[in-house]
């Protein structure tokens, strides 16, 4: 029999010896063999064919020794599919942002057979091709709401924030929508070979508790509930949102990903007996060897106690050196839960 992955054992709620590794972007623009891709191809084109994005998601795992291989692609890749123009300039752009009921209500919720089939294609080469789990991954309905209303990236998302104050119904019509093309989307990659997936709520942290108790929750917990039928483990991650930890310890989930502003010692008291996933600030890998050493000694004391996954507390930097982040990584591996003085 094949033992099962550390991975996958800290996911199922085991307080391993070590801690698994892998960082948030680990496949992307700080690598150097990423550029001569992107340079040669294109986001969207990596994204879409097959054999490149299995490359790239297999680079950090090749070059870092990495324990998990995530999905390289984007939140916003099933959006085409429900008729929204995409383009990333470098970040994601929304050709007609979404600014009146009409538009909401023209948007259309494909099939799953329908959302983003090469997606399938992907992770079903990666499951053969990887040596390490592969991690599937979709945006939240809130986070992708942010987008489609906004047209682009913003500082605090206004006028999603604003739809949501002003016109509660419509803004419910698109997170239910959002809600079932994300649930299909997740279900699609599980059954194409991912063997956890996350949810990334990146812009949760700007909710108050009760706008994301009336929305956002119950958009987060419809997906969820619907991987969890599947028998796959799920990560949720919120950036910036310890205000909605009791809200976030409520949804179905086997691990919690911590962003670096909070300690894994005060989280794992919010989650209890789940995994927590985090929380090294990608700023650390930007500083002298010594000083990444200490970093990453004190997340992995910090989350001691229980199951840990030791990561990013969101995606690695463009400016990292990649032997910074090999560093990084080696130490993580190294570090003896068991024995930790």
């Amino acid at each position: 029999m094949t033992e099962t992955p550390l991975f996958l054992r800290a996911l199922a709620g085991e307080d391993t010896a070590t801690a698994p590794v892998w960082f948030m972007r680990q496949a992307g623009r700080y690598l150097p063999e990423y550029m001569a891709l992107k340079e040669k191809h294109g986001f969207w084109t990596m994204m879409r064919e097959p054999e490149l994005a299995i490359e790239v998601t297999l680079q950090p795992i090749r070059r870092l020794g990495v324990d998990a291989a995530i999905l390289f692609s984007d939140i916003m890749t099933p959006l085409p599919d429900m008729g929204v123009e995409v383009a990333f300039k470098p970040g994601p752009v929304v050709a007609e942002p979404l600014r009146s009921r009409a538009a909401i209500e023209a948007l259309r919720v494909p099939e799953q057979g329908e959302i983003a089939p090469f997606v399938g294609t992907i992770l079903k080469g990666l499951r053969a091709a990887s040596p390490v789990p592969v991690v599937g991954f979709a945006g939240a309905p809130f986070t992708l709401g942010c987008y489609l209303v906004e047209g682009a990236g913003s500082k605090d998302y206004g006028r999603m924030r604003g739809l949501m104050k002003s016109d509660p119904e419509t803004a419910q019509m698109l997170f239910d929508k959002l809600a079932t093309l994300t649930a299909r989307y997740l279900c699609m990659q599980v059954e194409a070979g991912a063997q956890a997936v996350q949810l990334f709520d990146s812009w949760a942290g700007l909710l108050d508790a009760e706008t994301y108790r009336r929305f956002a929750a119950p958009a987060n917990r419809r997906i969820l509930e619907a991987v969890g039928a599947m028998g796959v483990p799920r990560i949720m991650l919120a950036v910036d949102a310890a205000h909605l930890w009791t809200e976030i310890a409520a949804l179905p989930c086997e691990a919690v990903s911590v962003d670096w502003r909070h300690p894994l010692s005060v989280a794992r008291k919010a989650f209890g007996a789940r995994a927590i996933q985090g929380n090294l600030d990608p700023a650390e890998l930007l500083g002298a060897g010594e000083t990444i050493d200490a970093a990453v000694d004190r997340v992995l004391h910090e989350g001691l106690g229980g199951a840990h996954i030791f990561n990013l507390g969101h995606g690695i930097m463009k400016e990292t050196a990649p032997d910074m982040a090999l560093r990084a990584i080696r130490r993580a591996q190294a570090f003896d839960r068991r024995n930790a003085p």
